[in-house]
């Protein structure tokens, strides 16, 4: 990978516009608003796949928002990349809590971001990260060093459940075939600790609907004498936690992926501040299951949260009402061994089953997908570790992650080729949250540092 770095600098500032001009288009696939947004996203992806050097770019039509599809195939006989990411961002609510627009991105230095971070929806999350490949592809191409054949599948559906991918995925098995999948959207510890992410939690995610009368009632005349909804909601949501934080729909555990106290000793190695994380998040204490670290909480034992709660008059000023109905969205993180469609049945026959008489429940599930775990012996992790290795000068440290990717289980059991996770973000870099942001660092370091994985999974294939 000769002359990568004076690459970069000669190509930064366009590197950055290109980039910027990327995160200005609101491409919210959540949202039928955004719905062009989010197709003129998906042309900007395929132009930049073209420039960028591959021979074949197609925008493959879906039942839903299309999958952006690339490849540079030099020799058949050599390996094959597949790189995934996504196009779509996450809305931007609430706006009031952004600094400057979501989608009119900034560059501001802050202090884990000395040389600039950029402030947009969608900078890390995928956008950014995503843009990585794309240029790292740039510079193997222009520089005549890509040394294996590369794919990409950019998809613009993933903030909202990846819905029409495992078809596509199914549908087209001989366009993607591969011998390792690249992904970059997670994170590492920190800029100076360079981490490789080997573990993902699935998911299940659903609405609950409780209903009591036929409508609205005033407080005053009915209140005490009928069920409301919101309270009992409330309730309910409440009896899912025991007094240590524990789950207590039925069977839930029965298949929990229980770490070795040697495992759990290798993960404690991991540099953490107990102090520093509190005060990152302005918090006097951490809060969950008893017995397990918050690093354990976060990424290697299953939760349930409630992601949103609604229900009766939140307006201006009051209005005393009793509301016919309330709801919620509930979100579970899974780890590996636990089925997500198992879990979403456990959680509806559970709900359903704890309502007082007087009220109706409706549970809809919305989406889901399986944990995953990447062996750490196989070439695919070997080339990634080797990678930062040349580019960070310190190995990386393996690192199981909260978040859930739930098509990566889908490809291995479709595509059969394991998923590396490079990932360059940071865990401050607000994603999902008011003022979102990328560090230039992180950005220019997975240019540099992706080429390498290149180099050493061909190498290592031989």
């Amino acid at each position: 990978m000769k002359e990568i770095q004076s690459y970069i600098a000669e190509h930064k500032d366009r590197f950055l516009n290109e980039l910027i001009n990327l995160l200005k288009i609101p491409s919210v696939s959540a949202d039928t608003a955004y719905k062009n947004d989010v197709l003129k996203t998906a042309d900007a992806i395929k132009t930049s796949l073209e420039n960028a050097g591959c021979d074949l770019v197609e925008i493959c039509k879906t039942d839903g928002y299309p999958i952006v599809y690339g490849e540079k195939i030099i020799d058949k006989n050599l390996p094959t990349v597949l790189v995934y990411g996504h196009y779509d961002v996450q809305p931007a609510d609430p706006i009031e809590l952004w600094d400057s627009p979501p989608y009119e991105p900034v560059i501001k230095k802050t202090e884990k971001h000395p040389e600039g971070a950029i402030f947009a929806r969608g900078a890390c999350d995928d956008k950014g990260q995503m843009y990585m490949h794309v240029k790292a592809l740039e510079f193997m191409t222009s520089t005549n060093q890509l040394p294996c054949n590369v794919k990409f599948m950019i998809e613009g559906e993933e903030e909202v459940g990846s819905v029409n991918l495992s078809t596509f995925v199914k549908n087209n098995q001989d366009k993607l075939k591969n011998d390792v999948i690249l992904i970059s959207d997670t994170g590492m510890i920190a800029n100076n600790i360079p981490s490789i992410t080997t573990g993902l939690r699935g998911l299940s995610y659903v609405e609950v609907e409780v209903t009591g009368p036929n409508r609205d009632l005033h407080s005053g005349l009915y209140g005490g004498a009928v069920a409301n909804p919101i309270n009992v909601l409330t309730k309910m949501i409440a009896s899912l936690h025991d007094n240590n934080n524990h789950i207590t729909i039925p069977g839930f555990y029965d298949h929990v992926e229980e770490l070795s106290k040697e495992e759990r000793a290798e993960m404690a190695k991991a540099p953490f501040n107990l102090n520093n994380y509190k005060k990152a998040l302005n918090i006097d204490a951490v809060y969950g299951e008893e017995g397990y670290t918050t690093n354990e909480r976060n990424s290697i034992r299953p939760t349930l949260d409630v992601n949103g709660i609604w229900g009766g008059y939140t307006g201006e000023g009051a209005k005393t009402v009793i509301a016919s109905k309330a709801y919620a969205k509930i979100s579970m993180r899974l780890v590996p061994n636990q089925d997500w469609k198992n879990i979403t049945q456990l959680f509806k026959t559970h709900f359903e089953s704890i309502a007082p008489k007087g009220v109706t429940v409706k549970v809809t599930p919305h989406h889901g997908g399986q944990g995953y775990v990447t062996p750490i012996d196989n070439i695919g992790y070997k080339a990634a570790s080797k990678a930062y290795e040349e580019t960070f000068g310190k190995t990386p440290i393996p690192q199981r992650s909260g978040g859930s990717i739930p098509i990566v289980a889908l490809f291995e059991q479709e595509l059969k080729s394991k998923t590396i996770l490079m990932g360059f973000g940071l865990d401050s870099d607000a994603i999902h949250s008011p003022n979102e942001h990328f560090g230039i660092f992180n950005y220019l370091k997975g240019i540099e540092t992706i080429p390498y994985f290149y180099k050493y999974f061909t190498e290592l294939s031989k």
